[in-house]
């Protein structure tokens, strides 16, 4: 059961035109000496200072109120500017270096490799704090390499070598491929201890195929058992995309361009491995759909491991690709047709292995853009591999459903071992697209945020239920942290901003044995806490952050880090975030309310006929919060709430106990509170509140009567310049609409005395749009105009 609050006040609500005129007559009539309702006279010889703040004062009560987060999606309950010290970030960087795009975790987890622009960089995390440089080996492009890139590209910010592929191929060395100044190369590095060995210059291979030649253009790289997998594109151009299968015993396989197995502009995100397959997943044009402008899509591409390539068909080209759509969609919404990035949960969350993307939409809908995280069952996209193929008609050029053809065997496509036959690879030849679509389930649908990358792990909270916790990083530099129940609904714990300055995160690397999330971007790596439960001060606000990393401890009565195995008098309710049943002190149980007798009461002093603000920090942007004094609303009649602030008009009986309340989910607290006293007459505190500590704290105060201000005074002078602002725009509006009405009527007036009387028999056109032929025997002014548009004489008769 909630807490009792008072009801929500009437004073921060925003009031008509009939107010304004009631309310400007009262307080006039109350400055000129005049009846009132049991209010104290203001300072004597009211002054045109006074009546301008009053007026201000009370114009203060038509301003609409702040507005809130317009877009669709959930709304993130905390956000974290760069630099909060509530959230503190731990970041490294290297003079000279830039652009840490690629970041790769040790087995043991206690080494982070990055790959930055003309360097490799090992990174010690073990402890926490900032990352500590373990070694750096520099790996730049040739001069050679950069006169070459420099005619064709430019030389001051392409013509480098951006790390692209960095996998770890066995506990002594790494794999590392980069853009090589638009000429792709590959090199093995050698580990020692977790350090760096320099690089051998007769090492240096050849890495077309396996890197990008741009370092824009999006790529993918898995390691899959001493083999590696890559899809990228194949030409300077950046018009020949490939997936490839190098390193390894197994035959170098790759697909085949002229067959249009990928489009020219397709662009890849992801490579998951399973256990027979390995799964790309990409964005590219449909060519199955026929419409005025391009359409993009998503796919999901699938090669076998065990795939040798043809005999005589298809030599060392794949045999077994093949792909299908991928369907992000809410119904009645247009789809979320282009994948940002892919990741695989294979725990036990849920009912098995999933595939989790990031969507955006080639669309702006009402000039926003959307992202949208979508869940995909390792199943389905089995099953979509399993199902009809699509074939292309050359006559009509159309795609169409094609059957499984019953006189091939094995099945075209499948995994079988040893080389198929020709005829099987003939049919591969044309029926690569799958006609059914893998549909996934949208989790989490965000507008107004584009989601570059993420990173998903299972969490378990006090009750043993399983929590899915996505760390989601956007194009302005912000991380996201969502967490979505077993019955699939989801909420934002919080939002960072990771960055100074708005940019990409470009990769997230999650370290779960060191309880961090790793994110790089163009100036260096982030360390990213997955939870700082100590931010939350209080037993309510620990519960209702609903963090499945947090739980309230009452022996030490601190918000902390969820250990493993947990106390079980801790207190934590994930799935309902309920105070009111987590926080409840006692054996009996945990029905009862807490108490809503504030933790500390601030008392302020203040001047008589003065305007007193008191701040209401909102710690949750998932609330909704109001102002009362003790168990009754604010009074209407000296104060009012302006950007969550209560401005009080401070007279005789306007001293007392002022709190501002918040309620979420159903369950109401009071954020802090005010006991505020008149310096010239001091109120007693009130019995119920004996026994809480009090602050004595200095409140911003503007004086209106007469007479000095006091030390702590504060300018409205933004207030005044809104207010008259407004006015100004209103007068001006009313007098132009007063000069356009008579001007419009002498101008009619004019018109028609200036014209001369109908002809007989002739009625007024009743529109523009018709036109009457003159009488007969009367000619105007005409202009002859040739079929070459120029005037060819004027005659008149």
């Amino acid at each position: 059961m909630p807490a009792s609050a008072p009801p929500l006040p009437g004073a921060d609500s925003a009031g008509g035109l009939g107010r304004l005129g009631e309310g400007l007559h009262c307080w006039a009539r109350e400055l000129a000496g005049g009846p009132r309702l049991s209010m104290a006279p203001l300072a004597p010889g009211p002054d045109p200072w006074s009546l301008l703040g009053l007026f201000l004062f009370r114009l203060l009560l038509l301003l609409p109120g702040t507005a809130g987060d317009g877009g669709q999606g959930p709304v993130p309950r905390v956000k974290y500017l760069a630099g909060d010290g509530r959230r503190p970030l731990s970041l490294f960087h290297q003079k000279g270096l830039q652009d840490f795009d690629t970041l790769l975790l040790s087995a043991d987890g206690g080494t982070l490799y990055v790959g930055a622009r003309d360097a490799v960089l090992a990174l010690d995390v073990q402890d926490p704090g900032v990352p500590q440089l373990k070694s750096m080996i520099p790996w730049p492009a040739s001069d050679r390499k950069k006169t070459e890139c420099a005619f064709k590209k430019n030389n001051e910010t392409q013509c480098f070598n951006f790390i692209r592929v960095l996998v770890s191929l066995n506990a002594t060395h790494l794999y590392v491929c980069g853009t090589f100044a638009f000429s792709p190369a590959c090199t093995f590095i050698e580990l020692k201890d977790s350090h760096l060995l320099p690089i051998s210059e007769d090492k240096v291979v050849e890495g077309k195929g396996q890197s990008p030649f741009d370092p824009a253009h999006k790529h993918t790289a898995v390691l899959v058992d001493g083999t590696l997998y890559s899809g990228t594109m194949n030409n300077f151009l950046g018009s020949e995309p490939i997936l490839i299968r190098t390193l390894g015993p197994q035959p170098v396989l790759k697909t085949d361009t002229f067959l249009r197995w990928l489009q020219p502009d397709a662009s890849f995100v992801a490579a998951i491995p399973s256990t027979q397959v390995v799964y790309f997943f990409f964005e590219e044009t449909a060519s199955e759909f026929e419409f005025f402008d391009k359409l993009r899509t998503s796919r999901v591409a699938r090669v076998c491991k065990n795939d040798v390539g043809g005999e005589r068909l298809l030599q060392k080209k794949w045999t077994t690709f093949l792909k299908a759509q991928l369907l992000c969609t809410e119904p009645g919404q247009l789809p979320f047709n282009v994948i940002r990035h892919a990741v695989l949960l294979p725990g036990n969350f849920s009912s098995g292995p999933h595939v989790y993307a990031v969507f955006t939409s080639q669309w702006q809908v009402g000039g926003t853009r959307s992202s949208a995280v979508c869940a995909f069952s390792l199943k389905d996209i089995e099953r979509a591999f399993e199902g009809k193929y699509k074939e292309l008609n050359k006559e009509t050029s159309r795609w169409t459903t094609h059957g499984v053809p019953d006189d091939i065997s094995p099945r075209p496509g499948s995994c079988s071992a040893g080389p198929s036959s020709d005829k099987a690879l003939t049919f591969m030849k044309a029926h690569f697209l799958m006609d059914e679509q893998v549909v996934g389930m949208p989790l989490l649908v965000k507008s107004g945020v584009e989601y570059t990358r993420l990173a998903v792990e299972a969490a378990q909270d006090l009750d043993g239920h399983s929590h899915l916790v996505m760390y989601l990083g956007t194009t302005t530099g912000a991380l996201h942290k969502a967490v979505v129940s077993e019955d699939g609904r989801v909420h934002l714990v919080e939002e960072i901003q990771l960055f100074p300055r708005p940019e990409p995160v470009l990769n997230l690397q999650l370290a779960p044995t060191q309880g961090a999330v790793f994110a790089g971007f163009s100036g260096g790596v982030v360390r990213v806490p997955r939870a700082n439960c100590s931010v939350y001060e209080s037993c309510m606000d620990c519960v209702l952050a609903r963090d499945p990393h947090c739980a309230w401890d009452p022996e030490s009565r601190i918000c902390r880090l969820l250990p493993t195995p947990a106390p079980r008098s801790w207190r934590q309710d994930v799935e309902r975030g309920s105070p009111g049943w987590a926080c409840a002190n006692g054996p009996v149980g945990r029905s009862l309310p807490p108490q809503s007798r504030p933790q500390i009461i601030k008392e302020v002093l203040a001047v008589p006929n003065s305007i007193l603000e008191l701040p209401c920090p909102h710690l949750s942007a998932l609330a909704s919060y109001h102002w009362g004094q003790g168990p009754a609303p604010a009074p209407r009649a000296s104060s009012v709430v302006y950007n969550g602030s209560l401005l009080l008009a401070l007279r005789d009986g306007a001293g007392g106990l002022y709190q501002c309340w918040a309620t979420e989910n159903g369950f109401s607290y009071p954020v802090v509170s005010y006991w505020v006293d008149s310096r010239d007459q001091q109120l007693a505190l009130a019995p119920d509140l004996a026994g809480i500590p009090r602050e004595r704290v200095e409140a911003p105060l503007t004086r209106v009567g007469g007479g000095a201000a006091p030390a702590a005074q504060r300018s409205y002078w933004p207030h005044f310049l809104v207010v008259t602002t407004l006015l100004a725009l209103v007068l001006s509006a009313a007098l132009i609409l007063l000069l356009v009405s008579p001007l419009g009527a002498l101008r009619g007036r004019g018109k028609v005395q200036g014209c001369g009387p109908l002809p007989p028999g002739e009625k007024a056109p009743l529109s523009r749009e018709q036109h009457l032929p003159p009488p007969n025997g009367h000619r105007t002014m005409a202009s002859s105009v040739g079929v070459d548009g120029d005037r060819l004489g004027t005659e008149v008769v």
